[in-house]
């Protein structure tokens, strides 16, 4: 697949407008932040289309603020609200207490990754028909491993199948972008993501309201204190 400003612009829009869709379908403040995901990554895919504008026409201070944004979404935003989000809407008891192990991870990474872009800011720049973001500490094996267990594999202990698709294909894919090239990955693999939010308006569907309750119903006469 050829990436461009434009793929970029219209993956952003479409997301956008399915983000808002899916917050209308949600209910309830434990909802929230997951229903936000589609939403939130629009809007980075339309940050990056920014980047792309930017690197094209050599407007050095908006490509800085539009690649600090965008690193501020897949550096920190996800791995912290990823399992948040996950964990809040999980009804098992048990699930719950290994979620939030995940939480902890990706609060734990997603807060060095702010330090390490505060202290030494990501630049951009187009590598073939991806960009490249320079971020070296990024791709340390310990930030790495930390980052897909609070992203991908917090998704394999949800209770909802369509966390569970999310998880295991957020994962696949992460390794699909690395192998294709670790430089761009983050660029791919975000914009793989971004598609896969999709799966997140699927959740909050019509099909799975029945779900959704059922699943909902032993948390309420098992655990008094977690109630929508």
């Amino acid at each position: 697949m050829c990436f461009s400003a434009t793929a970029s612009f219209t993956a952003g829009a479409a997301l956008t407008v399915v983000g808002v869709l899916t917050l209308r379908k949600s209910q309830g403040r434990r909802e929230l932040p997951l229903a936000l995901v589609p939403l939130l990554f629009g809007v980075q895919q339309l940050t990056e289309g920014v980047v792309w504008v930017s690197l094209g026409h050599d407007l050095a201070v908006v490509q800085s603020w539009a690649t600090y944004l965008y690193s501020m979404f897949s550096h920190v935003l996800w791995p912290i609200l990823v399992p948040f989000a996950i964990l809040l809407v999980e009804p098992r008891i048990w699930r719950r207490k290994a979620i939030s192990v995940f939480v902890a991870l990706g609060l734990s990474v997603g807060l060095y990754l702010l330090f390490i872009i505060v202290r030494s800011p990501v630049t951009a720049r187009v590598r073939g028909d991806s960009i490249s973001y320079e971020s070296p500490l990024f791709y340390l094996s310990v930030v790495l491993v930390v980052y897909l267990l609070a992203t991908c594999i917090s998704g394999l202990f949800s209770s909802h199948w369509c966390i569970n698709v999310f998880g295991v294909l957020a994962f696949i894919l992460a390794i699909v972008a690395a192998v294709v090239s670790i430089t761009t990955f983050i660029s791919v693999w975000c914009f793989y993501a971004a598609i896969l939010s999709l799966l997140v308006y699927l959740h909050f569907s019509g099909p799975m309201q029945a779900c959704r309750h059922m699943l909902s119903q032993p948390a309420r006469s098992s655990n008094r204190l977690w109630r929508p």
